[in-house]
């Protein structure tokens, strides 16, 4: 029998050691290009190529009547690469010369493989770089008898002058028509700072509609326009600024069934009788929607009037729609049919605050929802700035094209959790001055719902190839799915419908990443419970009380409570995890939080099925893409067992200086190893999470080198227990070993984990060991070292001198009775040794 969770988890208080890092060289093979055999014959197309590319847009730039002053005079150009085989995108620019590579793309070719494109705008003048390069493959040799510049010229099929959708970076099935009128999500390149004057200028002359907002990231400006694509074409012969355009996003709209409550009113005093509030300075979880009722019974004593504002004014904090107010219940008391159902009492460590960041229903056009995102995390932090949050948004895209390749959206909510701040006067996400001021920030958004009209009764089928929804991808952000546990329909009007997903199994509703391409996160992180769905063999039906949960209504003197359900029930429930872990351990930070949900979480029986059926870890990682890590447990995050033992380690690492590798860090852990040595063969089970915040550079330019997405990576790794603490440094650490000494044999222990490889997408990684308590009596060593990202590459933007946080969570688990692994590590890291109150649910 398990043993009660009433133990603390055990914070760390030792630094790791940290020491110059050098990777061991990988070799890593590349098929090779044969390119073609005619070098001068290749040389001279590729130059009669560009020369009629730069006549096309000599002859496009007089025929325009629109002229726009302080405008960069160039040419913008689509370089794209034999089929299977990529550009060396690194040699199509060149700061020096002006030359700036704008985008990367690519296309389906006939043989089912595809060709990469690039496009890179070239200043008048410039030419020369290119044609230079061309003569000199064409003519001159290296030392090792190839032609110069061969990677650069021979990965060159074609050029030409580029047309605006050489700039479009979204699906080439939603690029609109000639005369079709959108907004368009456009990308200016930043290098003088009058690029907005000058779209402003140009779009006066075009006839096009500029948005109010706009989004700065390091290199890029993000604005809508509203126009046509013959109006915007002229932007590429006489504005020069822009980068790329995207299809603007749309926020989803949430609507829910009014449901006759019983004897409401009295639930509700009973609950109030019995509950007890937390201080006005507790944690929060901020709700990011479309307002909140605060005066609902049930909401005014966690959420104050003050705390519930909106974007603009003019809306109002009030919910006009439902859906703020749904999430508030669920946020504040988790499902109300649980609470309602008890008689015991029910603390609330925690508080509610509220941005209203969707206006009143009809007066809502396309938004630059990454600004608005910005704009609404400084509402709260100006109103009670000390106070720690986690920001709660169920909001999401009404489609899922970008398939993990981030978005103005996605990589705003990176930039915001990383620490940087909305600058009101710039409309960019930058630092403050004072570096202490610029604090991480948690986010947790709803993966997003596979839509009504798509529901099947293979509904997993459906759920694998209905990707997650913008922004949910965001790196540093907590994705939460929907599984369900709501089997059963009482509801005698239902004769004849069952419900569509097994008990344990994903929801329904719940998107997956299944479809993202393998270097993109795995998301969700975690799924919680977000109702079922019922059919009777033909059709579909969604809000059975039954097959819901229940929650706050937006209009309590009409009724008190309503029902949710799909991710955005999962996502408010999340958040109220994260508010009351943080409340129970307020040094931790919030990537020790986000790891302590993540770590916390269990696949069902029924996810352990399909796990357990798949071939190999490939396959795993797939249903990690479809089920996170599993269903979180607040007991599990919140308290440690004798024989579950929880440690944390907060620590922040360099890892690059002057554009190479620069620190890694070795924990020698607190350990049972006495214990686990006594224990010899009994099966013992070890979680390890990394979790790290990353700086986010979104430009879609090959994602390679400087133009990578993530500012840095980080990995972990585990001594081996047939490893000396010495091997296992020097299996880390090329600048362990000594002179002339190669690095030891022996292999990383890859094999031995559960998901392997594939726990190093993104910016939390998460895997298992099992294996006897022999074994892991001598893995007590964990080392944390970089990998390489835009901060390496761009040593002048690096700020790996402030520093890159991290949280590393260890759990050690057995079956076996009567073990105590937790006290002597308690004793050891100095923590006394007493007894907390009863588990939570």
């Amino acid at each position: 029998m398990a043993a009660p969770r009433n133990r603390k988890h055990l914070l760390i208080p030792d630094r790791p050691r940290s020491e110059s890092y050098t990777p061991h060289q990988r070799n890593i093979k590349q098929s090779a290009y044969s390119g073609p055999t005619d070098h001068a014959g290749h040389a001279a197309f590729l130059r009669n190529a560009l020369e009629t590319a730069q006549r096309e847009a000599t002859a496009a730039r007089r025929a325009s009547d629109i002229a726009v002053t302080g405008a960069v005079a160039g040419i913008t150009v689509e370089f794209q690469s034999p089929p299977g085989f990529d550009l060396k995108l690194e040699s199509l620019e060149s700061k020096r010369a002006g030359i700036e590579l704008l985008n990367v793309r690519y296309k389906s070719t006939n043989d089912d493989r595809h060709a990469q494109l690039a496009t890179v705008f070239i200043p008048d003048g410039s030419l020369k770089h290119f044609f230079d390069r061309f003569e000199q493959y064409a003519e001159q040799t290296t030392k090792k008898g190839k032609p110069c510049h061969k990677d650069l010229v021979e990965r060159i099929v074609a050029l030409r002058k580029a047309t605006l959708q050489a700039l479009w970076t979204d699906l080439e099935d939603v690029y609109p028509a000639d005369d079709e009128m959108i907004w368009w999500e456009v990308w200016l390149r930043r290098h003088d700072g009058s690029e907005l004057a000058r779209l402003l200028e140009f779009a006066e002359q075009a006839n096009l509609v500029v948005g109010e907002l706009r989004l700065g990231f390091d290199d890029r400006i993000v604005i809508l326009v509203r126009g046509t694509t013959i109006q915007l074409s002229a932007s590429l012969d006489v504005l020069n600024d822009f980068a790329e355009l995207r299809l603007a996003k749309q926020a989803a709209g949430f609507f829910v069934d009014d449901l006759s409550p019983t004897e409401q009113a009295e639930w509700v005093n009973d609950l109030k009788n019995r509950t007890s509030l937390s201080a006005d300075d507790a944690t929060a979880v901020c709700i990011l929607d479309t307002g909140v009722n605060h005066g609902h019974p049930l909401l005014s004593g966690i959420l104050a009037s003050e705390d519930a504002t909106a974007i603009n004014p003019a809306w109002g904090s009030d919910d006009h729609e439902g859906h703020g107010t749904e999430m508030a219940g669920l946020a504040g008391y988790g499902d109300l049919a649980h609470v309602l159902a008890s008689s015991t009492p029910i603390v609330i460590p925690h508080r509610l605050e509220s941005v209203k960041i969707l206006p009143p229903q009809g007066k809502n056009p396309p938004e630059l929802y990454g600004a608005l995102t910005a704009q609404a995390v400084a509402r709260p932090e100006i109103q009670a700035p000390h106070r720690r949050r986690a920001f709660s948004m169920a909001v999401t895209a009404t489609d899922e094209r970008d398939r993990g390749q981030p978005t103005s959206w996605s990589a705003a909510v990176d930039a915001l959790a990383a620490g940087r701040s909305f600058d009101q006067s710039t409309h960019g996400l930058v630092y403050l001055d004072d570096p202490g001021a610029n604090v991480p920030r948690l986010f947790i958004l709803s993966a997003g719902n596979v839509q009504s009209a798509q529901l099947q009764q293979a509904y997993l089928d459906r759920s694998d190839v209905e990707a997650i929804h913008d922004p949910a991808h965001a790196w540093n952000a907590l994705t939460v799915g929907a599984f369900t546990e709501k089997s059963i329909i009482n509801d005698a009007s239902y004769a004849g419908w069952s419900t569509l997903a097994p008990p344990g199994d994903l929801s329904p509703w719940s998107t997956t990443s299944v479809s993202f391409q393998d270097s993109w996160p795995l998301k969700p992180d975690v799924v919680l419970e977000g109702g079922n769905v019922a059919s009777d063999g033909r059709d579909f039906h969604d809000g059975i009380p039954d097959l819901s949960l229940l929650t706050t209504n937006f209009k309590p003197v009409k009724e008190s409570f309503t029902f949710s359900w799909a991710t955005s029930a999962a996502t408010a429930q999340a958040a109220r995890l994260a508010a009351i872990i943080s409340a129970e351990y307020p040094n931790l930070w919030p990537e020790s939080i986000r790891a302590l949900i993540v770590q916390s979480a269990r696949w069902t029986k029924a996810m352990e099925a399909h796990l357990d059926a798949a071939s190999g870890k490939k396959a795993r990682a797939k249903l990690v893409r479809r089920y996170g890590y599993g269903v979180p447990s607040l007991n599990r995050a919140l308290r440690s067992a004798n024989d579950a033992l929880t440690l944390i380690a907060q620590a922040s690492i360099s890892p690059f200086t002057e554009g190479k590798m620069n620190d890694m860090h070795l924990h020698e852990l607190p350990w049972p190893k006495d214990v686990l040595q006594e224990l010899g063969e009994t099966p013992v089970r070890l979680r390890v999470c990394l979790s790290y915040f990353i700086e986010p550079n979104p430009g879609r330019r090959g994602w390679k080198k400087r133009h990578r997405y993530a500012s840095h990576g980080l990995r972990f790794d585990l001594k081996l227990p047939t490893e000396s603490p010495e091997e296992f440094h020097k299996r880390l650490n090329k600048n362990a070993l000594d002179e002339d000494e190669g690095k030891p044999d022996g292999g990383s222990g890859m094999s031995d984990w559960f998901i392997g490889e594939a726990r190093n997408k993104g910016s939390i990684h998460l895997d298992i060991w099992d294996g006897t308590a022999a074994d892991l009596a001598e893995r007590g060593i964990v080392g944390i070292y970089p990998v390489s990202g835009w901060w390496k590459d761009q040593p002048k933007r690096d700020r790996s001198q402030f520093g890159a946080r991290y949280s590393l969570i260890i759990t050690i688990e057995t079956d076996a009775d009567g073990v105590d692994v937790w006290t002597p590590v308690a004793q050891e890291v100095g923590v006394p040794v007493e007894v907390l109150s009863a588990e939570i649910s």
